[in-house]
Protein backbone atom coordinates (compact mmCIF):
# COMPACT_ATOMS: atom_id res chain seq x y z
CA UNK A 1 0.00 0.00 0.00
CA UNK A 2 2.85 2.36 0.76
CA UNK A 3 4.38 1.70 -2.67
CA UNK A 4 1.04 2.25 -4.41
CA UNK A 5 0.52 5.53 -2.57
CA UNK A 6 4.07 6.59 -3.41
CA UNK A 7 3.42 6.01 -7.11
CA UNK A 8 0.06 7.79 -6.89
CA UNK A 9 1.47 10.85 -5.13
CA UNK A 10 4.60 11.27 -7.29
CA UNK A 11 4.53 14.18 -9.76
CA UNK A 12 5.91 12.09 -12.65
CA UNK A 13 6.14 8.27 -12.90
CA UNK A 14 9.73 7.03 -13.01
CA UNK A 15 9.25 4.25 -15.58
CA UNK A 16 6.65 2.36 -17.60
CA UNK A 17 5.74 0.09 -14.67
CA UNK A 18 4.84 3.05 -12.47
CA UNK A 19 2.90 4.59 -15.37
CA UNK A 20 0.76 1.46 -15.82
CA UNK A 21 0.27 1.21 -12.07
CA UNK A 22 -0.88 4.82 -11.95
CA UNK A 23 -3.21 4.23 -14.90
CA UNK A 24 -4.81 1.20 -13.20
CA UNK A 25 -5.21 3.15 -9.96
CA UNK A 26 -6.88 6.07 -11.69
CA UNK A 27 -9.09 3.70 -13.71
CA UNK A 28 -10.33 1.92 -10.58
CA UNK A 29 -10.97 5.23 -8.84
CA UNK A 30 -12.91 6.68 -11.76
CA UNK A 31 -14.98 3.49 -12.17
CA UNK A 32 -16.07 3.62 -8.52
CA UNK A 33 -16.67 7.38 -8.57
CA UNK A 34 -18.59 7.08 -11.86
CA UNK A 35 -20.91 4.46 -10.38
CA UNK A 36 -21.52 6.58 -7.28
CA UNK A 37 -22.08 9.64 -9.45
CA UNK A 38 -24.68 7.78 -11.55
CA UNK A 39 -26.50 6.55 -8.45
CA UNK A 40 -26.43 10.04 -6.94
CA UNK A 41 -27.91 11.65 -10.06
CA UNK A 42 -30.52 8.96 -10.73
CA UNK A 43 -31.63 8.01 -7.21
CA UNK A 44 -31.09 11.18 -5.20
CA UNK A 45 -31.43 14.02 -7.72
CA UNK A 46 -34.04 12.11 -9.81
CA UNK A 47 -32.57 12.73 -13.25
CA UNK A 48 -33.54 10.41 -16.10
CA UNK A 49 -31.48 7.25 -16.41
CA UNK A 50 -30.09 8.01 -19.88
CA UNK A 51 -28.98 11.50 -18.81
CA UNK A 52 -27.45 10.01 -15.65
CA UNK A 53 -25.55 7.39 -17.67
CA UNK A 54 -24.27 9.99 -20.15
CA UNK A 55 -23.17 12.36 -17.39
CA UNK A 56 -21.53 9.56 -15.40
CA UNK A 57 -19.55 8.30 -18.43
CA UNK A 58 -18.45 11.81 -19.42
CA UNK A 59 -17.50 12.67 -15.85
CA UNK A 60 -15.54 9.41 -15.47
CA UNK A 61 -13.53 9.94 -18.67
CA UNK A 62 -12.76 13.56 -17.78
CA UNK A 63 -11.77 12.54 -14.25
CA UNK A 64 -9.51 9.76 -15.58
CA UNK A 65 -7.59 12.15 -17.84
CA UNK A 66 -7.34 14.78 -15.12
CA UNK A 67 -6.03 12.37 -12.48
CA UNK A 68 -3.58 10.78 -14.88
CA UNK A 69 -2.07 13.98 -16.27
CA UNK A 70 -2.39 16.66 -13.55
CA UNK A 71 -0.50 16.02 -10.31
CA UNK A 72 -2.12 18.83 -8.20
CA UNK A 73 -5.53 17.60 -9.38
CA UNK A 74 -4.76 14.18 -7.86
CA UNK A 75 -3.95 15.90 -4.60
CA UNK A 76 -7.14 17.97 -4.66
CA UNK A 77 -9.24 14.91 -5.53
CA UNK A 78 -7.62 12.91 -2.74
CA UNK A 79 -8.42 15.68 -0.26
CA UNK A 80 -12.06 15.75 -1.39
CA UNK A 81 -12.64 12.36 0.24
CA UNK A 82 -11.79 13.45 3.81
CA UNK A 83 -13.38 16.86 3.11
CA UNK A 84 -16.69 14.98 2.85
CA UNK A 85 -16.34 14.54 6.59
CA UNK A 86 -16.39 18.30 7.11
CA UNK A 87 -19.24 20.82 6.99
CA UNK A 88 -19.37 20.62 3.19
CA UNK A 89 -20.10 16.91 3.37
CA UNK A 90 -22.76 17.61 5.97
CA UNK A 91 -24.42 20.05 3.58
CA UNK A 92 -24.64 17.30 0.97
CA UNK A 93 -26.14 14.95 3.55
CA UNK A 94 -28.63 17.64 4.59
CA UNK A 95 -29.60 18.03 0.94
CA UNK A 96 -30.12 14.26 0.69
CA UNK A 97 -32.29 14.24 3.83
CA UNK A 98 -34.46 17.05 2.46
CA UNK A 99 -34.92 15.23 -0.83
CA UNK A 100 -35.88 12.00 0.96
CA UNK A 101 -38.40 13.87 3.08
CA UNK A 102 -39.96 15.64 0.11
CA UNK A 103 -40.14 12.56 -2.13
CA UNK A 104 -41.44 10.15 0.52
CA UNK A 105 -42.98 12.04 3.44
CA UNK A 106 -44.76 14.95 1.74
CA UNK A 107 -46.88 12.77 -0.61
CA UNK A 108 -47.88 10.63 2.37
CA UNK A 109 -49.07 13.69 4.32
CA UNK A 110 -51.01 15.04 1.34
CA UNK A 111 -52.57 11.61 0.67
CA UNK A 112 -53.81 11.35 4.27
CA UNK A 113 -55.23 14.88 4.13
CA UNK A 114 -57.09 13.92 0.95
CA UNK A 115 -58.49 10.86 2.77
CA UNK A 116 -59.80 13.12 5.55
CA UNK A 117 -61.44 15.39 2.98
CA UNK A 118 -63.01 12.35 1.30
CA UNK A 119 -64.50 11.32 4.67
CA UNK A 120 -65.91 14.82 5.13
CA UNK A 121 -67.32 14.76 1.60
CA UNK A 122 -68.95 11.38 2.25
CA UNK A 123 -70.52 12.62 5.49
CA UNK A 124 -71.84 15.76 3.76
CA UNK A 125 -73.31 13.75 0.90
CA UNK A 126 -75.09 11.22 3.08
CA UNK A 127 -76.32 13.79 5.59
CA UNK A 128 -77.73 15.97 2.81
CA UNK A 129 -79.44 12.92 1.34
CA UNK A 130 -80.99 12.14 4.72
CA UNK A 131 -82.15 15.72 5.11
CA UNK A 132 -83.80 15.62 1.68
CA UNK A 133 -85.60 12.44 2.68
CA UNK A 134 -86.74 14.14 5.89
CA UNK A 135 -88.38 16.91 3.83
CA UNK A 136 -90.29 14.22 1.95
CA UNK A 137 -91.46 12.90 5.31
CA UNK A 138 -92.62 16.39 6.28
CA UNK A 139 -94.61 16.55 3.06
CA UNK A 140 -96.35 13.28 3.93
CA UNK A 141 -97.04 14.48 7.49
CA UNK A 142 -98.47 17.78 6.23
CA UNK A 143 -100.91 16.10 3.87
CA UNK A 144 -102.16 13.60 6.46
CA UNK A 145 -102.51 16.37 9.02
CA UNK A 146 -104.33 18.57 6.49
CA UNK A 147 -106.77 15.74 5.71
CA UNK A 148 -107.46 15.33 9.42
CA UNK A 149 -108.12 19.06 9.79
CA UNK A 150 -110.55 19.00 6.85
CA UNK A 151 -112.47 16.09 8.36
CA UNK A 152 -112.54 17.39 11.92
CA UNK A 153 -113.84 20.95 11.40
CA UNK A 154 -117.60 21.42 10.70
CA UNK A 155 -118.54 22.28 7.17
CA UNK A 156 -119.59 25.81 8.00
CA UNK A 157 -116.11 26.54 9.43
CA UNK A 158 -114.18 24.27 7.05
CA UNK A 159 -111.31 26.13 5.40
CA UNK A 160 -110.90 26.07 1.69
CA UNK A 161 -107.74 23.95 2.00
CA UNK A 162 -106.28 22.50 5.15
CA UNK A 163 -103.01 21.37 3.69
CA UNK A 164 -99.62 22.87 4.33
CA UNK A 165 -97.44 23.75 1.40
CA UNK A 166 -93.74 22.78 1.29
CA UNK A 167 -91.31 23.84 -1.37
CA UNK A 168 -89.37 20.62 -1.82
CA UNK A 169 -86.42 19.79 -3.99
CA UNK A 170 -87.57 16.60 -5.61
CA UNK A 171 -84.40 16.09 -7.68
CA UNK A 172 -81.22 15.85 -5.57
CA UNK A 173 -78.88 15.27 -8.49
CA UNK A 174 -77.99 18.96 -8.59
CA UNK A 175 -76.66 18.83 -5.04
CA UNK A 176 -74.70 15.65 -5.74
CA UNK A 177 -73.27 17.16 -8.89
CA UNK A 178 -72.12 20.29 -7.06
CA UNK A 179 -70.58 18.23 -4.27
CA UNK A 180 -68.80 16.01 -6.80
CA UNK A 181 -67.42 19.03 -8.64
CA UNK A 182 -66.26 20.56 -5.36
CA UNK A 183 -64.48 17.33 -4.40
CA UNK A 184 -62.82 17.07 -7.78
CA UNK A 185 -61.68 20.69 -7.55
CA UNK A 186 -60.16 20.10 -4.12
CA UNK A 187 -58.40 16.95 -5.39
CA UNK A 188 -56.97 18.82 -8.37
CA UNK A 189 -55.76 21.63 -6.12
CA UNK A 190 -54.06 19.17 -3.78
CA UNK A 191 -52.47 17.39 -6.74
CA UNK A 192 -51.21 20.66 -8.19
CA UNK A 193 -49.80 21.69 -4.80
CA UNK A 194 -48.09 18.32 -4.42
CA UNK A 195 -46.56 18.52 -7.90
CA UNK A 196 -45.48 22.13 -7.33
CA UNK A 197 -43.83 21.31 -4.00
CA UNK A 198 -42.02 18.26 -5.39
CA UNK A 199 -40.82 20.09 -8.50
CA UNK A 200 -39.68 23.15 -6.56
CA UNK A 201 -37.79 21.14 -3.98
CA UNK A 202 -36.31 18.89 -6.67
CA UNK A 203 -34.95 21.89 -8.58
CA UNK A 204 -33.71 23.55 -5.39
CA UNK A 205 -32.07 20.32 -4.27
CA UNK A 206 -30.32 19.89 -7.63
CA UNK A 207 -29.01 23.45 -7.53
CA UNK A 208 -27.90 23.08 -3.91
CA UNK A 209 -26.23 19.71 -4.57
CA UNK A 210 -24.35 21.10 -7.59
CA UNK A 211 -23.27 24.15 -5.60
CA UNK A 212 -22.11 22.03 -2.66
CA UNK A 213 -20.09 19.74 -4.94
CA UNK A 214 -18.41 22.69 -6.62
CA UNK A 215 -17.76 24.30 -3.26
CA UNK A 216 -16.33 20.99 -2.04
CA UNK A 217 -13.80 21.04 -4.88
CA UNK A 218 -13.16 24.73 -4.24
CA UNK A 219 -12.49 24.16 -0.55
CA UNK A 220 -9.97 21.41 -1.28
CA UNK A 221 -8.29 23.62 -3.87
CA UNK A 222 -8.31 26.53 -1.41
CA UNK A 223 -6.68 24.36 1.24
CA UNK A 224 -3.96 23.23 -1.18
CA UNK A 225 -3.39 26.80 -2.35
CA UNK A 226 -2.93 28.04 1.24
CA UNK A 227 -0.76 25.05 2.05
CA UNK A 228 1.57 25.86 -0.84
CA UNK A 229 1.68 29.64 -0.34
CA UNK A 230 1.46 30.22 3.42
CA UNK A 231 3.98 28.54 5.72
CA UNK A 232 1.91 29.35 8.79
CA UNK A 233 -1.36 27.88 7.44
CA UNK A 234 -2.48 24.81 9.44
CA UNK A 235 1.07 24.35 10.72
CA UNK A 236 0.85 23.43 14.41
CA UNK A 237 1.42 19.65 14.37
CA UNK A 238 4.24 17.64 15.90
CA UNK A 239 5.07 15.49 12.89
CA UNK A 240 7.78 12.85 12.55
CA UNK A 241 9.85 15.19 10.41
CA UNK A 242 9.69 17.85 13.12
CA UNK A 243 10.74 15.32 15.75
CA UNK A 244 13.67 14.13 13.62
CA UNK A 245 14.70 17.73 12.96
CA UNK A 246 14.58 18.55 16.68
CA UNK A 247 16.59 15.42 17.56
CA UNK A 248 19.19 16.12 14.87
CA UNK A 249 19.68 19.65 16.22
CA UNK A 250 19.59 18.50 19.84
CA UNK A 251 16.49 20.57 20.60
CA UNK A 252 13.97 17.90 21.62
CA UNK A 253 13.13 20.02 24.65
CA UNK A 254 11.38 22.45 22.31
CA UNK A 255 8.66 19.90 21.63
CA UNK A 256 8.28 18.94 25.29
CA UNK A 257 7.87 22.48 26.52
CA UNK A 258 6.05 23.80 23.45
CA UNK A 259 2.77 25.57 23.40
CA UNK A 260 -0.38 23.66 24.21
CA UNK A 261 -1.64 24.43 20.74
CA UNK A 262 0.81 21.96 19.21
CA UNK A 263 -0.79 18.55 18.79
CA UNK A 264 0.12 15.31 17.11
CA UNK A 265 -1.73 14.72 13.81
CA UNK A 266 -2.09 11.00 14.53
CA UNK A 267 -3.33 11.46 18.10
CA UNK A 268 -6.87 11.73 19.42
CA UNK A 269 -6.28 14.91 21.40
CA UNK A 270 -8.43 17.90 20.47
CA UNK A 271 -7.55 21.49 21.19
CA UNK A 272 -9.94 23.76 23.03
CA UNK A 273 -10.90 25.56 19.82
CA UNK A 274 -11.59 22.25 18.09
CA UNK A 275 -13.82 21.08 20.95
CA UNK A 276 -15.83 24.32 20.90
CA UNK A 277 -16.24 24.08 17.13
CA UNK A 278 -17.46 20.48 17.43
CA UNK A 279 -20.05 21.46 20.04
CA UNK A 280 -21.35 24.34 17.89
CA UNK A 281 -21.65 22.10 14.86
CA UNK A 282 -23.38 19.43 16.96
CA UNK A 283 -25.96 22.02 18.06
CA UNK A 284 -26.65 22.97 14.43
CA UNK A 285 -27.11 19.30 13.51
CA UNK A 286 -29.49 18.91 16.47
CA UNK A 287 -31.60 21.84 15.24
CA UNK A 288 -31.81 20.24 11.79
CA UNK A 289 -32.73 16.93 13.44
CA UNK A 290 -35.55 18.61 15.37
CA UNK A 291 -36.94 20.09 12.17
CA UNK A 292 -36.79 16.72 10.44
CA UNK A 293 -38.52 15.07 13.42
CA UNK A 294 -41.29 17.67 13.15
CA UNK A 295 -41.85 16.64 9.52
CA UNK A 296 -41.86 12.94 10.49
CA UNK A 297 -44.27 13.68 13.36
CA UNK A 298 -46.57 15.50 10.94
CA UNK A 299 -46.59 12.39 8.75
CA UNK A 300 -47.56 10.15 11.69
CA UNK A 301 -50.14 12.67 12.92
CA UNK A 302 -51.76 12.94 9.48
CA UNK A 303 -51.93 9.14 9.22
CA UNK A 304 -53.42 8.87 12.71
CA UNK A 305 -56.06 11.50 11.90
CA UNK A 306 -56.94 9.85 8.58
CA UNK A 307 -57.12 6.37 10.11
CA UNK A 308 -59.29 7.62 12.97
CA UNK A 309 -61.56 9.51 10.57
CA UNK A 310 -62.08 6.44 8.37
CA UNK A 311 -62.76 4.13 11.32
CA UNK A 312 -65.08 6.55 13.10
CA UNK A 313 -66.96 7.35 9.89
CA UNK A 314 -67.61 3.64 9.37
CA UNK A 315 -68.96 3.41 12.94
CA UNK A 316 -71.32 6.37 12.71
CA UNK A 317 -74.77 5.16 13.85
CA UNK A 318 -77.99 6.25 12.24
CA UNK A 319 -79.59 8.99 14.32
CA UNK A 320 -83.32 8.32 14.91
CA UNK A 321 -85.65 11.30 14.56
CA UNK A 322 -89.27 11.15 15.81
CA UNK A 323 -91.95 13.64 14.78
CA UNK A 324 -95.07 13.48 17.01
CA UNK A 325 -98.29 15.44 16.26
CA UNK A 326 -101.20 15.66 18.67
CA UNK A 327 -104.36 17.45 17.52
CA UNK A 328 -107.81 17.68 19.15
CA UNK A 329 -111.00 19.32 17.86
CA UNK A 330 -113.71 20.10 20.43
CA UNK A 331 -117.09 21.92 20.18
CA UNK A 332 -118.37 23.76 23.28
CA UNK A 333 -122.05 23.20 24.34
CA UNK A 334 -123.82 26.51 25.20
CA UNK A 335 -120.77 28.01 26.86
CA UNK A 336 -122.57 31.30 27.72
CA UNK A 337 -125.09 29.46 30.00
CA UNK A 338 -122.31 27.77 31.90
CA UNK A 339 -120.65 31.13 32.34
CA UNK A 340 -123.86 32.56 33.90
CA UNK A 341 -124.02 29.75 36.47
CA UNK A 342 -120.33 29.78 37.06
CA UNK A 343 -119.87 26.19 36.09
CA UNK A 344 -117.18 24.72 33.91
CA UNK A 345 -118.16 24.28 30.31
CA UNK A 346 -118.33 20.92 28.65
CA UNK A 347 -116.96 20.14 25.20
CA UNK A 348 -117.74 17.53 22.62
CA UNK A 349 -114.67 15.86 21.16
CA UNK A 350 -115.06 15.65 17.40
CA UNK A 351 -111.59 14.51 16.29
CA UNK A 352 -108.37 13.28 17.92
CA UNK A 353 -105.19 13.18 15.79
CA UNK A 354 -102.18 11.60 17.51
CA UNK A 355 -99.46 10.14 15.30
CA UNK A 356 -95.70 9.63 15.47
CA UNK A 357 -93.43 9.50 12.40
CA UNK A 358 -89.98 7.90 12.48
CA UNK A 359 -86.96 8.87 10.39
CA UNK A 360 -83.21 8.12 10.50
CA UNK A 361 -80.40 10.51 9.65
CA UNK A 362 -77.53 8.62 7.98
CA UNK A 363 -74.05 10.16 7.97
CA UNK A 364 -71.93 7.42 6.37
CA UNK A 365 -72.32 4.75 3.75
CA UNK A 366 -70.31 1.82 2.40
CA UNK A 367 -70.72 3.18 -1.13
CA UNK A 368 -68.46 6.18 -0.51
CA UNK A 369 -65.17 6.19 -2.39
CA UNK A 370 -62.57 6.70 0.33
CA UNK A 371 -58.95 5.85 -0.33
CA UNK A 372 -57.27 3.99 2.57
CA UNK A 373 -54.93 5.98 4.81
CA UNK A 374 -51.27 5.85 3.76
CA UNK A 375 -49.08 4.71 6.67
CA UNK A 376 -45.60 6.19 7.16
CA UNK A 377 -42.79 4.29 5.50
CA UNK A 378 -40.52 2.90 8.25
CA UNK A 379 -37.59 2.54 5.85
CA UNK A 380 -37.61 6.33 5.30
CA UNK A 381 -37.27 6.90 9.04
CA UNK A 382 -34.47 4.32 9.16
CA UNK A 383 -32.56 5.98 6.30
CA UNK A 384 -32.99 9.47 7.77
CA UNK A 385 -31.85 8.20 11.17
CA UNK A 386 -28.79 6.59 9.61
CA UNK A 387 -27.93 9.81 7.74
CA UNK A 388 -28.16 11.83 10.94
CA UNK A 389 -25.93 9.33 12.73
CA UNK A 390 -23.38 9.94 9.96
CA UNK A 391 -23.89 13.69 10.40
CA UNK A 392 -23.14 13.49 14.12
CA UNK A 393 -20.11 11.33 13.36
CA UNK A 394 -18.76 13.87 10.86
CA UNK A 395 -19.07 16.60 13.51
CA UNK A 396 -16.46 14.91 15.68
CA UNK A 397 -14.46 13.50 12.75
CA UNK A 398 -14.12 16.88 11.03
CA UNK A 399 -10.93 17.70 12.94
CA UNK A 400 -9.32 14.39 12.01
CA UNK A 401 -10.48 14.87 8.40
CA UNK A 402 -8.60 18.17 8.26
CA UNK A 403 -5.53 16.51 9.70
CA UNK A 404 -5.81 13.85 7.03
CA UNK A 405 -6.01 16.57 4.36
CA UNK A 406 -2.74 17.97 5.67
CA UNK A 407 -1.05 14.56 5.55
CA UNK A 408 -2.25 14.07 1.98
CA UNK A 409 -0.88 17.45 0.93
CA UNK A 410 2.41 16.68 2.70
CA UNK A 411 2.73 13.34 0.89
CA UNK A 412 2.17 14.98 -2.50
CA UNK A 413 4.55 17.90 -1.86
CA UNK A 414 7.29 16.54 0.41
CA UNK A 415 9.85 19.21 -0.37
CA UNK A 416 7.38 21.93 0.62
CA UNK A 417 6.49 20.02 3.78
CA UNK A 418 10.17 20.15 4.78
CA UNK A 419 10.09 23.93 4.42
CA UNK A 420 6.96 24.11 6.58
CA UNK A 421 8.57 21.93 9.26
CA UNK A 422 11.67 24.10 9.24
CA UNK A 423 9.51 27.22 9.56
CA UNK A 424 7.69 25.77 12.58
CA UNK A 425 11.00 24.71 14.17
CA UNK A 426 12.42 28.20 13.84
CA UNK A 427 9.23 29.66 15.33
CA UNK A 428 9.53 27.36 18.35
CA UNK A 429 13.20 28.24 18.72
CA UNK A 430 12.49 31.98 18.74
CA UNK A 431 9.72 31.51 21.27
CA UNK A 432 12.03 29.43 23.48
CA UNK A 433 14.79 32.05 23.38
CA UNK A 434 12.33 34.78 24.36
Amino acid sequence: MADLWWIYSKPVPADGRELWTLFLQCSCITAVIGGLFYNWMFASLEYSWHLSVAMAISFSLLLLLTLLLVHPARCVFSMIMPTLGTKQGRKLLFSTCIMIAVVNITPSIISNIKTILQVIQCICKNSSDSLLNSTALLEKVSWEFGDAVQEAIPSMYKPMNGHFRFSLLQNSSLIYQKMHLTGEKISREFLSVEVLVKDSVRVANRLAAGFFMLYLCFESSWYLKNYLTNLRFDNFYITKKLERLAVDRRAAHLLVGSSKKLIRPTGLKLSREEVVLCLVQAMLVTVALMLMLVVVAMDHFAFSMADTAVRKAAQFPAVPVALSIKYKVEVGILPFLFKIFWRPSEALLLRDFNRTYQHHLIFSSAHCRISPPRPPNPSVLLVVGLLFCILYATVFLETYARRLCRRIAASFFQSWEEKRVLHLYRKLSRRHRK
